[in-house]
C-alpha cells in the first residue's frame, strides 16, 4: 500500500504505480539470429554515397550560394568584397576538423541533432532539431524563391512569383521521392552543370579583363574609404554576410550515415576547396570588370558578369545556372530535413509513420511531404516574403554552426573515451565559437530585425517539439485541474474525463525501452534509469545483459534490479539474461523480439578498444 500522500486530493494516483518486475533468462533463437543478420545487412547498404555523390547533395547549396550572398556582400562590403568572401571562406578551416571528429565518432543521420543526443540531454538535442529542421526548410525556401526572382529578371512570368516557388519545390518534391541514390544522381549532374558554368564564366571574364585594362578596377578601387577603421568595417560586415554565402556546409553531416566509410573527410574537402576559389575569385572578376553602380543596382551581379564580359548569350547562361543549381539547393534541404525527421521518429519525437518508405525507391514519402508543407507554412506566413526569410536564415545557419563545436565540447568532456581517429584541439573549438558569436553579432548590427523573426519561428518550432515531448506530463497537469474541480467528476458531460485521461497517459506509456547493462553496480544502474526517467516517456523499463553460456551473471544484478524496481514506482523495470554475444546482429535481432527499436536500446560509452561502431549497433549513448 503506498503510503506517500498524493498530490490529487480528490482523484486517485493509483494509475503512478506501473507494476513491480520480473526476471527472466533466455536465448534467442536461429531464425532471430538471421533476422538481426538481415537488419545489419539493410543498414550497412544504405551507404551508397561516394565522396562525389555526397559533395553534390549539399554542394549546389555551397557553391549556389554565391547567387544570393554576392548582392547582400557587396552591398556593405563594396569594392573589398573579394576580401571579406577569401575570409569567410578560409574560416572554415576551422571547422572541418570539429566536423570530422564528430561524424568519426558518432557516424548516425540527423547530425548535429544525433551528436547532441548522445552526448547531453535530450531537451538541449531537441533545441538543436529545432534549429536544424528550420536551417533545411530556410535552406529550401530561399533557394527557390531566389531562382524565381533571377528568372522574373529576364522574362515576365503569367502568375505570381509565389506560385513558381512552389512549382520549383513540387518538382524537387518529387525528385527526392525517387530516394537517395537518385537524387544523388540528379544532385550531381545539376553540380556538374553548374561548375562547368562557373568555369566558362571564369575563363571569359579573365579574357575580357586582359583585354580592358584595369581601368575599371582603378575606379571601383576609388569607391572604397580612405579611413581605417571605415575600411576594417566594411570588411567585417562583408565578412559577417559572406559566411552566408557557405550555406549548404551545414547539411553534409545530416546523412553521413548514408555516406560511406572514411569518405566524409574528402567530403567537406570537396566542398570547401571550391568554394574558397569560387567565392573570392569570381568577386575579383566583377570588381574589376563591373562599375560598381551596376553590381550595386543588380540582384543577378553574375549575370551583369556575363554580358558585360561576352554578351546576351552568356547572360541567359548564367541566369539558366542559377536557375538550375538554386533548384537543386531545395533537394539539399529536403534530404537533409528527411534525415533529421527520420531520427526524430526512431526518438519517438514525431510519429513513427515518418520512417515508412515507398516501395521500390524507399524514400520516406511522410517525411518529404511533412517537411514541404512546413516549409510551404513558413513561407507563407512571411506573406511570401523573400527579404524575411533570408533574415531568419541568416542567423538560424550561424547557430547551427555552433553547434558543432557545442555538440564537441560535450562529447570530448561526456563522452571522451569513444573511439575515433582525430583529436581536435580545444583552442580550434574555442576560435570557432568566438568566430561565430562575432559574426552573429555582426549580422544582428546590420539588421537588429534579424533576431526577432529568428526567435519567433525558433520558439514555435521548440515548442512543437516539447509538446511533442511532454505528451504525458501535459496529460498530467490537465488531470490535476481536473481534481481541483470535483464538481465536474459529477456532471455528466465531463465526469468520465478522469478515466479517460488516465486511459491516454497509460497507453503514451506503453511503449518500453532498454538499457544495455555491463555491470551490476547500482549506481551505474540508477544514473542510467534517472536518464531513463528525465528523458522518456514510459513506465516499462528492461534491464538487459548479454553473457555468454559459460559467463557468470555479475552476483548482484538481480538484487540491484529489485531494489530499483521498487525505487522507481512510476517504471516496471524487468531483468533480461541473453545467453549470446554483444554485437550488431544480437541487438538487433533483440530488438525485433522485444519490439523495442535499436533507437530506444541505451548504453555507457564504450571505449577505444571496442570492435563496433555506435552506428552499427544503432543504440544511444547515454552516460560515461
Amino acid at each position: 500500500m503506498n503510503t506517500v500522500p498524493s498530490r490529487f486530493l480528490n482523484l486517485s494516483d493509483n494509475f503512478e504505480f506501473a507494476g513491480w518486475g520480473s526476471f527472466m533468462t533466455f536465448k534467442l533463437s536461429t531464425d532471430e539470429h538471421k533476422a538481426g543478420d538481415e537488419q545489419v545487412q539493410a543498414i550497412q547498404q544504405q551507404k551508397v554515397l561516394g565522396q562525389f555523390t555526397a559533395s553534390a547533395l549539399a554542394g549546389n547549396a555551397v557553391l549556389g550560394s554565391v547567387f544570393y550572398a554576392f548582392p547582400s556582400v557587396t552591398a556593405v562590403a563594396g569594392a573589398l568584397s573579394p576580401i571579406s568572401l577569401l575570409v569567410s571562406a578560409i574560416t572554415l578551416f576551422l571547422w572541418r576538423p570539429v566536423m570530422e571528429e564528430l561524424a568519426d565518432a558518432l557516424p548516425i543521420g540527423g547530425a548535429p541533432y544525433s551528436y547532441i543526443l548522445n552526448s547531453s540531454t535530450k531537451a538541449i538535442a531537441l533545441a538543436g532539431a529545432a534549429l536544424l529542421l528550420l536551417d533545411y526548410a530556410a535552406t529550401s525556401i530561399v533557394s527557390a524563391a531566389t531562382a524565381v526572382t533571377y528568372i522574373q529578371g529576364e522574362v515576365t512570368l503569367p502568375f505570381p512569383a509565389f506560385v513558381a516557388t512552389l512549382i520549383i519545390l513540387g518538382i524537387f518534391t518529387a525528385v527526392s521521392l525517387c530516394g537517395v541514390k537518385e537524387s544523388a544522381r540528379v544532385a550531381f549532374g545539376v553540380l556538374l552543370y553548374h561548375v562547368l558554368t562557373m568555369l566558362v564564366l571564369i575563363i571569359v571574364a579573365c579574357v575580357h579583363w586582359s583585354r580592358t585594362g584595369l581601368v575599371q578596377l582603378q575606379e571601383n578601387w576609388e569607391t572604397v574609404p580612405a579611413e581605417p577603421r571605415s575600411i576594417v568595417r566594411q570588411i567585417f560586415y562583408g565578412f559577417c554576410l559572406g559566411m552566408l554565402g557557405l550555406t549548404g556546409f551545414e547539411c553534409t553531416p545530416a546523412y553521413v550515415g548514408r555516406i560511406k566509410p572514411g569518405r566524409f573527410p574528402q567530403v567537406l574537402r570537396n566542398l570547401h576547396l571550391p568554394a574558397i576559389v569560387l567565392g573570392s575569385v569570381m568577386m575579383l572578376l566583377v570588381i574589376a570588370i563591373v562599375p560598381m553602380d551596376v553590381t550595386l543596382g543588380s540582384a543577378n551581379i553574375l549575370s551583369a558578369l556575363a554580358q558585360l564580359s561576352a554578351g546576351r548569350w552568356l547572360r541567359l547562361w548564367v541566369v539558366v545556372d542559377s536557375v538550375v543549381v538554386l533548384s537543386g539547393g531545395v533537394l539539399t534541404g529536403i534530404l537533409s530535413a528527411c534525415e533529421l525527421l527520420e531520427q526524430l521518429s526512431r526518438d519517438r519525437i514525431l510519429p513513427k509513420n515518418f520512417t515508412n518508405p515507398l516501395p521500390f525507391t524507399g524514400a520516406p514519402y511522410l517525411s518529404v511531404l511533412g517537411f514541404v508543407i512546413l516549409s510551404i507554412a513558413l513561407y507563407a506566413s512571411t506573406g511570401a516574403s523573400l527579404t524575411i526569410t533570408s533574415k531568419m536564415f541568416s542567423l538560424v545557419w550561424l547557430t547551427v554552426m555552433t553547434l558543432f563545436p557545442l555538440a564537441l565540447i560535450t562529447l570530448q568532456f561526456n563522452r571522451g573515451r569513444l573511439q575515433r581517429t582525430s583529436r581536435t584541439p580545444f583552442s580550434v573549438i574555442v576560435a570557432c565559437l568566438a568566430v561565430a558569436a562575432a559574426v552573429f553579432a555582426g549580422n544582428v548590427a546590420i539588421d537588429q530585425t534579424t533576431v526577432g523573426y529568428f526567435a519567433l519561428y525558433f520558439v514555435i518550432v521548440f515548442g512543437v517539439f516539447t509538446v511533442t515531448q511532454k505528451k504525458t506530463h501535459i496529460i498530467r497537469y490537465v488531470y490535476w485541474l481536473y481534481d481541483n474541480y470535483p464538481s465536474l467528476h459529477s456532471w455528466g458531460p465531463t465526469q468520465n474525463w478522469g478515466t479517460a485521461l488516465i486511459r491516454t497517459m497509460k497507453r503514451m506509456k506503453r511503449q518500453p525501452v532498454c538499457i544495455l547493462a555491463k555491470t551490476d553496480e547500482i549506481n551505474y544502474l540508477f544514473q542510467m534509469i534517472l536518464y531513463v526517467r528525465r528523458n522518456e516517456e514510459t513506465s516499462c523499463l528492461k534491464i538487459v545483459h548479454f553473457a555468454d553460456e559459460e559467463d557468470a551473471v555479475p552476483s548482484e544484478l538481480e538484487a540491484n534490479a529489485k531494489i530499483l524496481d521498487e525505487a522507481f514506482p512510476e517504471l516496471t523495470i524487468d531483468l533480461l539474461i541473453v545467453r549470446g554475444t554483444f554485437d550488431p546482429a544480437t541487438i538487433a535481432a533483440l530488438a525485433l523480439r522485444l519490439n523495442i527499436p535499436t533507437s530506444l536500446m541505451f548504453m555507457s560509452c564504450p571505449g577505444s578498444k571496442f570492435p563496433y561502431s555506435v552506428s552499427d549497433l544503432g543504440t544511444r549513448i547515454i552516460c560515461r
